[in-house]
């Protein structure tokens, strides 16, 4: 069953086409990955899919609704969460604080409860405590869940935006290059990582990713782009020797 359509996405700022006639598919379950050189309009492709930015035309089909220009709190109520290339934590807040924050767009208790103060706030916050600590036990962070988010090392980080956005509970997980900036032990235990939450949550993962390693090790179909436009998609073995993907992205040498 597809869980996410995408059917000629068309993005253009003053003229130029950031992403043109972009088609994709998702099967529920499945983990793909989305790659390209600089400049190839994967993380534009992202904007469109979560909502950031509203397609020029195309459509944008999750679990069989059209949500081309929904606004992006709405699409992330709907089961779709993300990363970001450049870490947003809320760097000031603590490392359970952020992933509690997370929780709040499924709360129950109403805002005269909260304002009031009554029992069923305090229920349901000691709840969402609960389940925050029980994530943080599942990214290795729950030692450091008193800690501010801007003083963990930058390979926790990432782990912190990751679980703050499964904390969500999407149905489908976008991450955007969650191995930039990491060193290769990182690299590799961010793709265990991967792994095992896809496996844990019954997740549904689009990936976009510069480090080949990680891509072709955890994806099971891959898209390729190329100035805004699809130039290949198959298997980690077709993409790898597909060479228009050889001259575009990997260097007409490799």
């Amino acid at each position: 069953m597809k869980i996410l359509e995408i059917n000629k996405l068309v993005k253009l700022f003053g003229g130029l086409a950031a992403v043109s006639k972009f088609d994709l598919y998702i099967n529920k379950g499945e983990l793909v990955g989305l790659i390209g050189p600089n400049g190839a309009g994967k993380t534009t492709a992202f904007n469109l899919i979560t909502g950031v930015y509203e397609p020029t035309s195309g459509e944008v089909i999750f679990a069989g609704e059209n949500i081309a220009g929904v606004k992006p709190f709405k699409i992330n109520q709907k089961g779709m969460a993300r990363t970001f290339q450049n870490i947003r934590l809320f760097k000031d807040l603590t490392v359970l604080d952020n992933v509690r924050i997370a929780y709040h767009s499924h709360v129950k208790y109403s805002v005269f409860s909260s304002l009031f103060r009554l029992k069923s706030f305090f229920v349901e916050e000691k709840e969402i405590e609960e389940k925050a600590i029980d994530f943080l036990k599942i990214f290795s962070l729950d030692h450091k869940k008193d800690e501010l988010a801007k003083n963990l090392p930058y390979g926790e980080q990432r782990r912190l935006e990751i679980a703050r956005a499964l904390a969500a509970q999407p149905k489908l997980l976008l991450l955007d290059e969650p191995a930039a900036g990491m060193n290769p032990q990182e690299t590799h235990d961010l793709m265990e990582l991967i792994a095992m939450i896809r496996e844990k949550f019954d997740l549904t993962i689009l990936l976009i990713e510069h480090d080949m390693s990680l891509v072709m090790g955890v994806c099971e179909r891959i898209y390729v782009l190329d100035h805004g436009m699809l130039i290949a998609n198959g298997t980690p073995d077709v993409i790898r020797n597909d060479p228009k993907v050889i001259e575009a992205y990997l260097g007409e040498e490799a």
